[in-house]
């Protein structure tokens, strides 16, 4: 079937189309309505070596960089995306998801804080509750050590958390999976409205050969010609007895 045949029934069952179709709108719509928008803010920091460890820098701590850092926030990044860190963090009133890792192409210590929610004042808010626990737990790993503090790893900020943006992407994912499914199921739809009305409902079958069933003879038409035949056979028989 063909671009032109296919329209020609669209247009002849428009009928059964035009009710999917709007019953797709309604479904798009209620997804639209149904699925909130979410809200995202991120912070970027970094970890910096020790005061002790960059005297020999002037106490300048970006002079002064160590590979241990990094997987020193690598080993934060795991801890703050712990079911216990969760829980603490819920505790103290962050809302929404939250996600902490290594910034990608990061040449560096340098990790993200990300909160994801529906409410852009609850994200934000949220986003910098993180932050400040981040630097809270990498105090608390190094007092667990009795690491002496200016020996101590720290934290800096780099970017401080932002301004909420809106992620419309996977709304509208959503969006467009349920308008194709609508439009998938009006095409179907249609199509077999068209079929069921080509197919034949009824209707005697042709005799083989083409030609047409002879009917059947009624019970008493036969009855009457198998009576007449035996009268003729008595009668036949009874004139030969009587000739000399």
């Amino acid at each position: 079937m063909d671009l032109a045949e296919t329209v020609r029934v669209m247009r002849r069952r428009w009928y059964v189309l035009l009710p999917g179709l709007l019953l797709t709108a309604v479904l798009a719509a209620a997804v639209h309505l149904l699925i909130p928008v979410e809200y995202q803010s991120q912070s970027t920091v970094t970890l910096l070596n020790s005061s002790k460890a960059t005297e020999a820098f002037d106490g300048n701590p970006f002079l002064s960089t160590q590979t241990s850092l990094t997987g020193m926030a690598d080993g934060l990044a795991r801890n703050l995306n712990s079911d216990g860190a969760k829980a603490d963090l819920k505790a103290l009133g962050v809302t929404g998801r939250h996600e902490v890792k290594i910034a990608d192409n990061a040449q560096g210590p340098f990790m993200w804080l990300t909160v994801t929610g529906t409410d852009p004042a609850a994200v934000l808010k949220s986003d910098q509750l993180l932050a400040a626990y981040a630097d809270k737990r990498l105090k608390e790993f190094q007092t667990q050590q009795s690491v002496a503090p200016e020996a101590m790893i720290r934290m800096a900020t780099i970017v401080p958390p932002q301004k909420p943006q809106a992620q419309t992407k996977t709304r509208l994912q959503y969006i467009v999976m349920a308008g194709a499914l609508g439009f998938v199921l009006s095409l179907v739809a249609t199509f077999y409205a068209e079929a069921r009305r080509r197919t034949p409902r009824g209707g005697s079958h042709p005799a083989p050969g083409g030609t047409p069933a002879e009917p059947a003879a009624a019970p008493a038409t036969v009855a009457a010609a198998t009576a007449d035949e035996t009268m003729a056979l008595r009668t036949a028989g009874t004139g030969g007895a009587g000739s000399p």
